[in-house]
């Protein structure tokens, strides 16, 4: 197997979800668990055959697996969103970048959970590459402003922001658990299933009368283009370099989103780069470069 190809993977399916806050630009007048249920339905709907294939070896799955795979759909799928979704709710109190960066500390919880959970060996090596890289994260996210004195809102924002790393990483680390027992499509079969099946019962429980919501052309454009791209093909492609990557590494290769995030945002609004994030931008690439080339016994 092609050493490059697993990062590779990885690194894109980052790319694409920096493209998913354009494309979700439209549906901001649908409530965010309806979203969430119909991108996930959609893409379940997607890989509905590879559950049926592989039935007889989901009855057989244990206990422990069972709680992976509701792990990353409920906690990966459902509330890491929410938190990061009501985190970037306080975007008129707080600067954005602050959100952003806090969220960029998933590795640190996914690197010690790899190493608890998953006794992933973590070389000197490795964990050099990802102080480097975590530098580099910061720095194409934050620049060099300081942080001005938080108030009230913005610690509220903060907690929410590393909640919603703590629940990406914390997946990323069980997600490694379940492919190590089914195939990645499988994988990526049950969590779109179990995320829309769990979603909905939330949509539904926690609204008394739920509103009619009318979905115009352009919006249902748009969440079949998310499902296509940003969505259930970009968590397919993920799942297929986690599969070949330790959760260790595969966290760091995520790090790609503020990359793109940032490089985007220069296409699009013509926000130029700072010098700092330049040099940001250096780093995260030469780390994730360097440890492409470090052993990848999974």
């Amino acid at each position: 197997m092609n050493k490059i190809l697993p990062p590779f993977a990885v690194i894109f399916a980052a790319i694409l979800w920096s493209l998913d806050g354009l494309l979700r630009q439209e549906l901001y007048s649908i409530p965010s668990f309806l979203i969430i249920t119909l991108e996930h339905a959609f893409g379940a709907l997607l890989f509905f055959p590879l559950l049926i294939k592989a039935w007889s070896d989901i009855k057989s799955l244990s206990q422990r697996q069972w709680v992976s795979l509701l792990w990353i759909s409920i906690v990966g799928g459902i509330l890491g969103t929410f938190f990061y979704t009501k985190a970037l709710s306080y975007i008129n109190y707080i600067d954005l970048t602050v959100v952003v960066l806090l969220q960029k500390l998933q590795p640190i919880f996914a690197i010690a959970l790899a190493a608890i959970i998953l006794k992933e060996k973590l070389s000197q090596r490795f964990i050099g590459l990802a102080i480097s890289a975590l530098v580099g994260g910061y720095f194409v996210t934050f620049g060099t402003s300081p942080i001005n004195d938080w108030n009230d809102k913005t610690i509220i924002a903060a907690l929410l922001a590393l909640l919603a790393a703590f629940a990406w990483g914390s997946s990323t680390v069980l997600g490694k658990h379940a492919l190590k027992h089914l195939p990645f499509s499988i994988v990526t079969a049950l969590r779109l299933s179990l995320t829309a099946i769990m979603a909905a019962i939330i949509l539904f429980a926690t609204q008394v009368q739920i509103p009619e919501v009318s979905l115009s052309a352009v919006q249902w454009r748009n969440l079949i283009i998310i499902v296509f791209s940003t969505g259930a093909v970009a968590l397919f492609i993920y799942y297929y370099g986690l599969n070949h990557l330790p959760a260790s590494h595969a966290t760091l290769y995520e790090l790609a989103w503020p990359l793109s995030a940032v490089i985007l945002d220069w296409a699009v609004r013509g926000q130029t780069l700072s010098p700092s994030q330049i040099l940001g931008a250096i780093l995260l690439l030469g780390s994730m470069t360097l440890l492409s080339r470090e052993n990848l016994g999974a």
